[in-house]
């Protein structure tokens, strides 16, 4: 009687345990489903996010480009014809330019050492070494220094003519090339304005083929039509600051020049001076 007694009780409190066991061991299945829902809706939304981003990157890019690819585009809108005359312009202005300005660098030398070495070999009576000193140096200011000393021997009148003679001529091979920087200048804007006026005949042209005046029309033909004369004023902007950089050369070395032959002058003063005291 009593086993059985027992034996009820055990089954009793495993029927009221087995609820309890089941109701938690299905509370964490919920909870684990849920969480692992919780981690699919994350993941998804993510990758959602990361694909617009990488859309509107992509787009960005398409869009944007780099600096090379926005003017190439720019470019074929602006019609080859015209845009390819204004780069052209452009390529020998720039190649003049660069001619120019390494020519007067190579011509910029130290003045005042030169001077004083031409001095010193004049106060030794030293004329064919001046002379080698000036063979020896670049620039225009050495060239006058050597024309005057060829004509030492004749009156100072006659040097001092020499040297503005021969400077003007320096003057004039520096200042060689700067007409075609100029005309550069000149015809980059003219070209892209040609292109504009052509382009919006263009753009009339299709407006009358079509029919309608549509905006979407007209903006493209004005689009284009501007296009050629924006880059015709960049390439005279870009020439035009060379060319006042080639200006300023001139107008230092020119002023170097004037420096050096009054210098000149009063070696060669001294000089006939000592030799005709000599003489007397």
């Amino acid at each position: 009687m009593k086993k059985i007694i027992v034996f009820w009780i055990m089954a009793g409190a495993l029927t009221c345990v087995h609820p309890v066991v089941a109701q938690e061991r299905d509370s964490r299945q919920d909870t684990t489903e849920m969480v692992t829902q919780d981690t699919l809706t994350a993941d998804s939304a993510m990758a959602t996010i990361d694909a617009d981003l990488s859309g509107e990157d992509a787009d960005g890019a398409l869009e944007g480009g780099g600096l090379h690819k926005q003017l190439k585009r720019k470019f074929i809108e602006g019609s080859a014809k015209f845009m390819s005359l204004v780069a052209l312009a452009l390529i020998l202005g720039l190649a003049f330019c660069i001619e120019r300005i390494i020519y007067l660098t190579l011509a910029e030398v130290k003045t005042k050492k030169l001077m004083k070495d031409i001095d010193a070999r004049l106060e030794q009576d030293d004329v064919e070494g001046a002379k080698d000193i000036c063979r020896a140096t670049r620039g225009p200011v050495a060239s006058i220094c050597y024309q005057g000393l060829l004509h030492i021997k004749e009156p100072l009148e006659q040097i001092d003519r020499q040297l503005t003679n021969y400077g003007t001529v320096q003057i004039n091979n520096m200042e060689k090339g700067c007409t075609w920087i100029r005309l550069f200048i000149a015809v980059a804007p003219s070209l892209g304005f040609l292109g504009t006026v052509i382009g919006m005949v263009m753009a009339f042209d299709r407006i009358e083929t079509a029919g309608d005046i549509s905006p979407t029309i007209v903006a493209q033909g004005m689009k284009v039509a501007l296009i050629t004369t924006i880059f015709g004023i960049v390439v005279a902007v870009i020439l035009q600051f060379f060319y006042n950089y080639i200006l300023s050369k001139i107008e230092h070395l020119t002023a170097q020049m004037e420096e050096s032959a009054i210098t000149f002058m009063d070696s060669v003063t001294q000089f006939k001076a000592r030799n005709n005291g000599r003489n007397g």
